[in-house]
């Protein structure tokens, strides 16, 4: 149950965090001063906290509370990726790349995609955590 980075690293289509935070590096770039973006990013760190929440117990659950759970967590896992995709339509309405949401890639393309937003919605949490101090 104890993994670290390292564990993770080498999982399909994972990010490292050096790439995790140019994506939100480049996503806080076309937000800043933008009230209705801030917004939306807003929706997307709530989504991505609660989605955080059902990853982080994972690990702890066994089977039978897992099989309990994982409608849940899929909810809030299609909900982080709305939002993200919300946030990017809007920046590309108002003429920003959102190029980050490429890179994030698309489920349809390959699966791998659909856990690597997962994979940076906690790496949002986990960067709105540290400073929350």
């Amino acid at each position: 149950m104890l993994s670290t980075y390292e564990d993770y690293e080498p999982e399909p289509m994972s990010l490292t965090l050096e790439e995790m935070a140019s994506l939100h590096r480049e996503m806080a770039d076309e937000t800043r001063g933008d009230a209705e973006a801030l917004e939306l990013y807003k929706e997307l760190y709530t989504a991505a906290v609660k989605y955080s929440e059902s990853r982080a117990y994972w690990p702890l659950w066994d089977k039978e509370k897992k099989l309990e759970e994982d409608p849940v967590r899929t909810s809030r896992h299609n909900k982080v990726i709305i939002a993200i995709n919300m946030l990017a339509r809007y920046l590309r309405m108002q003429g920003k790349s959102a190029s980050w949401r490429d890179t994030l890639g698309e489920e349809s393309e390959n699966p791998y995609y659909r856990k690597r937003i997962g994979d940076f919605a906690c790496y949002l949490v986990f960067i709105g955590s540290l400073n929350a101090r």
